[in-house]
């Protein structure tokens, strides 16, 4: 048991946290209907009611939205937008320079002011389900704290639909599918829980409760485009209680009151993985999980964003938090709020086995070699990734491996990694990352969804609390400096070392014979250093590489190798057959409308990362990956009453 010593700038924030949820239970709250029978026509209304006093009233829309690291509030997609008091309008104007703002004057002797807004909805929502993120629908004071804004939601959702959230119905609603035609009304919240708290509705929907002998209750609601889709295979059900099992064993804390796992299985309404303090939103394939080689691709997605959880959510770098959704946030120490949650998850999928512990090795290997080929290195340290994080997502991948993208996830999992293999070594293995997670992820117990910010040096602190060493420079010299190689000292000090073969791992086979998350195409990026879509087209070349050198350009279409029409497999025989010869490969392209030659200077055969075990070693990275409870039984998992 660990005695906790909460700095005092904590201790203000829970007693703030405490006296917010006093404070908005009795104010009066903004009623938003939220109104989704339109979602097969890709559009969503609301109804807004929020309690006003007479004179000029500011209201606003979220616009950097927690998790996504950037300014993604949709304000270019709500209108429609509609003021009245008693049913007759008021007119309104939009600030001339936050354009997320709207100025009412609101009349003598008016106490509510009405507001109806749509929203065009493109993304996660098809004929058969929807995701409603509450910032497509919000409308709420400006410059006001938003944990101090009551509010009380309700949601229509076309007939017959599900519906699954962590928000709780008011009273006794029907839940969780509700009645014919009937409106469910939440419990009242503020606007800082309720953008914080999305919803998944659809047709076909199944929900299914998780490790029934952990409390708080978990669950994961599924919806699907074809009703075979949500009804999940036992075995991944059983996967995701252990995974629940091993978290609640690792962090041993709960920051909510029940934690819902939302999951949208679609080939239409696209891919999501964001994290929430109550729930998360899953977004994969219609095939996501309907067997191993396909849920191999996602296995990291459920674990990673529960993490959250507790990493990201109720332990927050300060500088992330902004007590509205208009103040920017500062990306510094994402490292931490995504990297070490990068680690935790894909260590968390391997004790539960949601992936096995050879599969966790391989793709550890692959985002360790793509680091340590990654020349922007050389110029752009990893805390730099994060503090750009902001233009750094999204955008084009030409020349991404020389701008650098969201490194500090995968840099921050390698840096995460020393640092418990360090703990490891240090205490001759009785000590391991588990006992900080218990001090740093658990630090004042079971809550209930609170955000609790930290600095780098507290985060120092806790690790001192496990073991004394000198964390500030060992973290400070990882992330804050240039560093032309990755950290490759975790995965050594684990009783592993990456090297190259000449044939890919069993796990990047699977992946590739699936597409993965990459999608098809090929891969040549640690021999040839280029990668290619399955049409020839080149979207990424490695800095200084021989296809770099041989000038070959991001965008071009290959149209020939070595006299034969370009295909996948053509690629890979071209490699095979340089090894050894002093022959070039040969490439016809196209350039826009302009063809070209171009010659591959490249003799050293096929390259695949693999991880390969040193022998006389100790195998910590075989330590950290093995479950600390016992695996459930696929029979034990039970839909939910």
């Amino acid at each position: 048991m660990h005695r906790f010593r909460f700095p005092k700038h904590l201790l203000a924030f829970f007693v703030c946290a405490a006296a917010v949820t006093g404070a908005s239970a009795q104010k009066t709250p903004i009623q938003i209907v939220a109104d989704l029978t339109d979602a097969p026509r890709k559009i969503y209304h609301a109804e807004v009611d929020l309690p006003v006093t007479p004179g000029p009233l500011t209201l606003t829309t979220p616009r950097w939205i927690p998790g996504n690291h950037r300014p993604t509030g949709p304000v270019s997609d709500i209108t429609g937008v509609v003021f009245t008091i008693d049913g007759k309008p008021i007119e309104w104007r939009r600030d001339d320079v936050d354009m997320y703002e709207f100025h009412v004057t609101i009349p003598k002797g008016a106490a509510t002011l009405h507001a109806h807004l749509d929203c065009i909805v493109t993304a996660r929502v098809t004929y058969k389900m929807a995701v409603l993120e509450w910032e497509k629908l919000l409308l709420y004071p400006a410059q006001i704290p938003i944990r101090d804004i009551a509010v009380q939601p309700s949601l229509k959702v076309p007939e017959g639909w599900g519906v699954g959230t962590a928000l709780q119905p008011e009273g006794a609603s029907a839940w969780p599918v509700p009645a014919a035609g009937s409106t469910t009304k939440f419990a009242v919240t503020n606007v800082e829980q309720l953008e914080d708290s999305p919803v998944i509705t659809g047709q076909y929907f199944h929900e299914f409760a998780l490790a029934p002998t952990i409390s708080p209750k978990h669950y994961i609601d599924v919806v699907s485009d074809e009703p075979a889709d949500s009804n999940l295979r036992p075995s991944t059900l059983a996967e995701i209680g252990n995974l629940v099992r091993e978290a609640d064993a690792d962090y041993a804390s709960h920051h909510y009151g029940v934690y819902h796992f939302l999951l949208t299985l679609s080939d239409v309404a696209g891919g999501e993985g964001l994290e929430h303090g109550q729930s998360s939103d899953n977004g994969v394939g219609e095939k996501g999980f309907a067997d191993d080689a396909h849920q191999l691709a996602e296995a990291d997605l459920l674990s990673h964003e529960f993490t959250h959880s507790w990493n990201g959510k109720y332990r927050r770098p300060v500088g992330l938090y902004q007590p509205d959704f208009a103040t920017p946030q500062q990306g510094a120490l994402l490292w931490v709020y995504e990297g070490m949650t990068q680690y935790l998850g894909n260590v968390l999928a391997a004790r539960s086995g949601l992936k096995s512990q050879a599969q966790y090795r391989d793709l550890l290997a692959l985002s360790a070699a793509n680091l340590d080929t990654k020349p922007g290195r050389e110029w752009r340290s990893t805390e730099d990734t994060a503090i750009a994080a902001s233009v750094l997502r999204g955008g084009n991948p030409a020349w991404s491996n020389w701008r650098r993208g969201q490194d500090y996830y995968q840099e921050g999992e390698l840096v995460w990694l020393d640092a418990d293999t360090m703990i490891r070594k240090l205490t001759d293995n009785k000590k391991s990352l588990d006992h900080f997670e218990k001090i740093f992820l658990g630090k004042g117990g079971n809550t209930g969804p609170l955000i609790v910010t930290y600095t780098f040096d507290e985060l120092v602190d806790d690790l001192n609390q496990v073991v004394k060493y000198d964390w500030a420079t060992f973290l400070h010299d990882r992330v804050d400096k240039v560093n032309p190689r990755a950290d490759l000292d975790g995965i050594e000090r684990g009783g592993y070392k990456l090297v190259y073969k000449d044939k890919p791992s069993a796990s990047e086979k699977t992946l590739t014979s699936i597409g993965g998350r990459r999608g098809g195409g090929v891969d040549c990026w640690y021999s040839l250093g280029m990668r290619v879509s399955g049409e020839g087209i080149i979207s990424d070349l490695r800095w200084n590489g021989p296809a770099d050198k041989a000038h070959l350009a991001p965008g071009q279409k290959i149209i020939a190798i070595n006299g034969q029409v370009f295909s996948p497999e053509l690629v890979h025989e071209a490699i095979k057959a340089a090894k050894g010869s002093t022959e070039p490969i040969k490439l016809i392209l196209q350039s826009d409308t302009y063809i070209s030659n171009a010659e591959i200077d490249y003799h050293d055969g096929e390259r695949f990362p693999v991880l390969e075990r040193v022998e006389g070693a100790p195998a910590y990275l075989d330590d950290i990956t093995k479950p600390l409870t016992t695996p459930e039984k696929a029979a034990d998992s039970k839909p939910a009453e």
